[in-house]
C-alpha cells in the first residue's frame, strides 16, 4: 500500500493563519485593555476584586499585561499603588484561559508582577516584604518559558534589593549578568537602564566615578523617544559624578548640552539638583560667589521638599566652600542647623554618625573642607540610592 507524503503546503498554511488570528486577537486585546483597567482603577480596591473575579470580560491578556506594565510605570510615585495592580493582576491570571494563552506563557507574567511587587516594596523599604516577592518570582520563572528577557527584568530588580541590604559585590554581578541578555536580545534601551543601575550601586559604595563609562555608555544606548526622563537622570548623573570626580569642565560642557532637558523637566525636585550641580562645578571652576547663590538656593528648595539627605549634603557642600574661605561662623550656623536632621526618620544610622562627627569637629574648629567632603562620602553610602526621582523600577 503507498503512502502519501505529507501536505506540508498545506499544514503550513493553516499555521501561518492560526498564528495570524492568534495575533489579531492579542492586538485587539491590548487595544481594549487601556479602557477595560482605567474602568477598573474607577473602583476601590476590593470592587476591583470583586469585577475582576466575576465579569469575563476582564479576562483577557490585554488586561492582564497592561495591569502589570502600569504597575511598573506607578511604582516610583505610589509604590503602594503599584503593588495593588501588581496584586490584581495575579487575581485575574487565575481566570485567563490556559489553552488559549499557554500556562508557560502566563508564569513569565506572573514572574513579572512579583517582581514589580517587590520592587515596590523596595522602594517602601519593606525589604524582607521584597526578598520575599522576588523569591516567588523566581518560582514562577522556573515555570515559564525561559525567555531571557525575563530573567534579566527579574536580575535587575532583584541588584535593586540587594543594593539596598549593602550587598553591593551580589548587586553588580547580577546586573552585569542582566546587562549580557538584554544586549544578547537585542534590548538596548533596557540594557541603557540596567547601567544606570549599575552606577547606582557604584553611587551607594562610594565610587561615583568609577560609574562615569557605564554612564557614557549608557546614553549611547537609551532610546530618548521611549524614556527621555530616564535619558535626562544618565545625564544629570553623568554631570554629578564628574563634578565629584573634580572634572569640573567636563562636567559644565555636559550641563550646557542638557539645558534643554533640564527645561523639559522643569519640577521642583529636579530644580534643585540642577541648581546643587551648578553650585559644585561653579565651586570647582574657582567661582566661589556664584557657587554659594546656587548652593543656598538649593538648600532652600530641599528644606521646602523636607529632603533630609539633601539638605545634609548640600550643607556639607557649602561648610567645604566656607572652609576654603574661612569663614568659622557660617561653618558653625550651618553645623546648628544640621542638628534637627539627625532626627529624621530618613537618615541612616551611619550617615547620622557621619553628620555628628562634622559637628563635634566645627565646634572644635577642626573641621575642614577635606573632613566635609569625607562625611559627605560617608552619608551617599548611607543612603539608598542615587537621589534622582523616576529611576525605580524598569
Amino acid at each position: 500500500m503507498r503512502t502519501h507524503p505529507p501536505d506540508y503546503d498545506t499544514v503550513l498554511t493553516i499555521n501561518t493563519r492560526r498564528l495570524s488570528e492568534l495575533q489579531a486577537a492579542y492586538q485587539k486585546e491590548r487595544a481594549a485593555a487601556k479602557g477595560l483597567v482605567a474602568e477598573l482603577m474607577r473602583h476601590p480596591g476590593e470592587r476591583q476584586r470583586i469585577l475582576v473575579a466575576n465579569h469575563p470580560r476582564f479576562h483577557t491578556w490585554g488586561v492582564f499585561e497592561h495591569l502589570i506594565e502600569t504597575s511598573r510605570e506607578v511604582t516610583s510615585n505610589d509604590p503602594k499603588l503599584a503593588e495593588e495592580l501588581g496584586k490584581l493582576a495575579l487575581d485575574l491570571s487565575e481566570h485567563l484561559d490556559t489553552p488559549i494563552y499557554g500556562a508557560e506563557a502566563i508564569e513569565d507574567l506572573r514572574a513579572r508582577a512579583w517582581a514589580y511587587i517587590g520592587n515596590a516594596h523596595r522602594i517602601r523599604f519593606e525589604l524582607r516584604e521584597a526578598q520575599d516577592a522576588f523569591d516567588r518570582a523566581l518560582l514562577h520563572l522556573r515555570r515559564g518559558t525561559r525567555e531571557p528577557w525575563e530573567l534579566a527584568v527579574w536580575l535587575d530588580l532583584k541588584a535593586s534589593l540587594l543594593r539596598a541590604q549593602r550587598r553591593f559585590d551580589e548587586a553588580m554581578k547580577l546586573l552585569k549578568r542582566a546587562l549580557v541578555l538584554f544586549l544578547a536580545v537585542g534590548d538596548r534601551h533596557r540594557a541603557g537602564r540596567t547601567l544606570i543601575s549599575m552606577d547606582n550601586v557604584l553611587y551607594c559604595a562610594g565610587q561615583p566615578e568609577k560609574g562615569i563609562p557605564l554612564l557614557y555608555r549608557a546614553l549611547d544606548l537609551i532610546d530618548p523617544k521611549q524614556d527621555p526622563r530616564l535619558l535626562f537622570s544618565a545625564k544629570h548623573n553623568l554631570i554629578d559624578n564628574l563634578a565629584d570626580a573634580g572634572r569640573h569642565m567636563e562636567a559644565q560642557r555636559l550641563l550646557m548640552q542638557a539645558h534643554p532637558l533640564y527645561r523639559r523637566f522643569d519640577e521642583p525636585a529636579f530644580r534643585n539638583r540642577r541648581r546643587w550641580v551648578e553650585g559644585k562645578i561653579a565651586r570647582g571652576l574657582g567661582h566661589p560667589v556664584r557657587a554659594e547663590e546656587l548652593l543656598l538656593a538649593a538648600r532652600s528648595g530641599f528644606q521646602e521638599q523636607d529632603a533630609a539627605y539633601e539638605i545634609a549634603l548640600v550643607s556639607l557642600e557649602l561648610a567645604g566652600l566656607y572652609a576654603e574661605q574661612g569663614r568659622t561662623t557660617e561653618m558653625r550656623q550651618l553645623a546648628e542647623e544640621m542638628v534637627p536632621i539627625f532626627s529624621s526618620r530618613q537618615i541612616h544610622r551611619e550617615a547620622l554618625a557621619a553628620l555628628s562627627l562634622w559637628c563635634q569637629a566645627v565646634k572644635s574648629e577642626t573641621a575642614g573642607a577635606e573632613l566635609a567632603a569625607q562625611v559627605a562620602s560617608a552619608i551617599k553610602r548611607g543612603r539608598e540610592e542615587q537621589p534622582i526621582p523616576g529611576q525605580d523600577g524598569i
